[in-house]
């Protein structure tokens, strides 16, 4: 049984999906999620692409244990060497670096030649090998490449000392036949010298199927992300891959180290940071993946699961039970129950969350784990509060203008404001921004219930542009409006620190 190595570039490639950038904290939490998920290797970031990129790499590096830290790097030696400064503190550390290879790529936008491109291939591999014993390479633009050229490439950064290759399908054009061949013969070539893995993105649908191939015909190693979010159409889908292999070892003789009872709450917390929902027919991780309508399905489900299900919803980390807490539990409770769901939380985060968590058990009955996960995800991902809401209220009604009264802090004043609109919440945005004398313009407004019930917790995302600028913000509570509200502050928060 061959054990396939579990490459997650979530927080680089994923983080490439419109909309879906992520602050340091933010990408603290998910580095941990990783690794209790049992990924093998965390592509951190771009660490040159900016100074926020090369600081979350650097502090994934220093704080999470447990996985090869990554840091990506354009086959140029500044990148290089801010590679290496972002993850050196690692235990286990890898430079990923990568020059095009295909002949469209390099006419027009490298305007280099053949025997260009391999050369300085093969310079930044060597540079790379002697600043880490860890350095993979990947020839971008792989599938569209001439194969004999892509084989002297490949053969050319292993003996500069590159122990991974990595054989891309940047535009998603391969299908699972042709990319078959293309791994077997490179294989054949290179045998055991290093281990060859594929990036596949999902334009036309076959980033898994291309995926699965290539690990039948040699691949050692996949590059994905959780949810399959990514650049474009997206990745190649950890979760995917990994019940894929799981479900069917008869059939591949292969299998990760992924803890696939991680999968749900890893798919969550991503949707949860990003704001890209998961559509509901999602394989593995969407609402409908584990439920059945159909009369004939349900008869054979009570009959025997196996007859319908080919995934025990419990191996991938769904639960059917409720979790029981409530307004009565004490701080013991709590803290040893965001313990057994994997949280490490400092005092003052406990505390924090705690407060929420009484508040929230005396507006709701029933207290699920997507609630508490909710709530510790607004405490790590704090970000400083130039705006703070302390009151709200609002009136409406079929034969009244709806209007708003905040009391908030803005700056360290309090101030109280009492506005109108066409509905509460545009009454209330209307008093914020008349408080916090921002211009900024509503591009998104997304509301959903977090679990069942009419007493559910509501979440609201907005994403506001001001300036060029954009923010995505997040907002829970049982009321929607207040959720609203804080949602839009949560957003303007983020602004203001980008301003500063």
């Amino acid at each position: 049984m061959r054990i396939i190595r579990i490459f997650d570039t979530t927080l680089r490639d994923g983080e490439q999906s419109p909309g879906a950038s992520m602050n340091v904290e933010e990408k603290l939490q998910v580095a941990k999620q990783l690794v209790r998920l049992g990924v093998d290797i965390i592509e951190a970031g771009f660490p040159i692409a900016s100074d926020g990129d090369f600081e979350a790499v650097n502090r994934i590096a220093n704080e999470v244990k447990g996985a090869t830290i990554a840091g990506l790097a354009r086959a140029k030696e500044a990148d290089i060497k801010r590679a290496y400064e972002a993850v050196k503190n690692a235990p286990k550390r890898r430079i990923h670096t990568f020059h095009s290879t295909s002949d469209i790529h390099l006419k027009y936008q490298f305007r280099v030649n053949r025997e260009e491109a391999l050369k300085r291939s093969v310079e930044m591999v060597r540079l790379a090998r002697s600043l880490v014993e860890d350095v993979e390479f990947s020839p971008m633009d792989a599938t569209r490449t001439e194969l004999p050229y892509l084989i002297d490439v490949v053969e050319a950064v292993i003996e500069a000392g590159a122990s991974t290759v990595n054989i891309p399908d940047t535009v998603g054009y391969t299908t699972p036949e042709e990319f078959g061949r293309i791994i077997k013969a490179i294989k054949e070539k290179i045998r055991d010298k290093a281990v060859i893995s594929v990036h596949c993105h999902n334009d036309l649908g076959l980033a898994v199927a291309n995926s699965l191939s290539a690990v039948l015909n040699g691949a050692g190693q996949v590059e994905c992300t959780i949810n399959g979010i990514g650049e474009r159409a997206g990745n190649c889908s950890m979760e995917e891959v990994a019940m894929a292999l799981r479900t069917r070892k008869d059939f591949f003789n292969a299998d990760t180290k992924i803890n696939t009872k991680e999968i749900i709450r890893s798919s969550r917390l991503i949707t949860k940071i990003t704001g890209i929902p998961v559509q509901p027919n999602k394989a593995i991780v969407g609402a409908n993946a584990f439920a059945h309508e159909s009369g004939i399905h349900q008869d054979g489900l009570l009959k025997e699961k196996t007859t319908y299900e080919i995934i025990r919803p419990e191996s991938i980390g769904l639960q059917s039970t409720k979790l029981v807490l409530g307004k009565h539990s004490g701080r013991h409770a709590f803290k040893a129950r965001l313990s057994e769901l994997g949280y490490e939380l400092s005092s003052e985060e406990i505390e924090n969350a705690f407060a929420k968590f009484k508040h929230l058990a005396d507006q709701k009955k029933d207290i699920f784990e997507e609630d508490l996960e909710t709530l510790v995800s607004e405490e790590v991902s704090k970000i400083p509060e130039t705006y703070q809401l302390v009151d709200l209220s609002v009136s409406s009604g079929m034969k009244k203008q709806p209007k708003a009264s905040i009391s908030m802090k803005a700056k360290g004043r309090m101030v109280k404001k009492i506005a109108s609109g066409d509905g509460p919440v545009d009454a209330t945005y209307k008093a914020i921004s008349s408080i916090t004398k921002t211009k900024s313009s509503l591009l998104k407004f997304e509301v959903k219930s977090i679990t069942g019930g009419t007493d559910a917790l509501g979440e609201v995302i907005v994403s506001l542009e001001e300036n060029g600028r954009t923010a995505r913000g997040h907002g829970a509570d049982t009321d929607i409006i207040v959720a609203a509200a804080k949602a839009y502050i949560n957003a303007l928060n983020k602004l203001a620190v980008r301003k500063k």
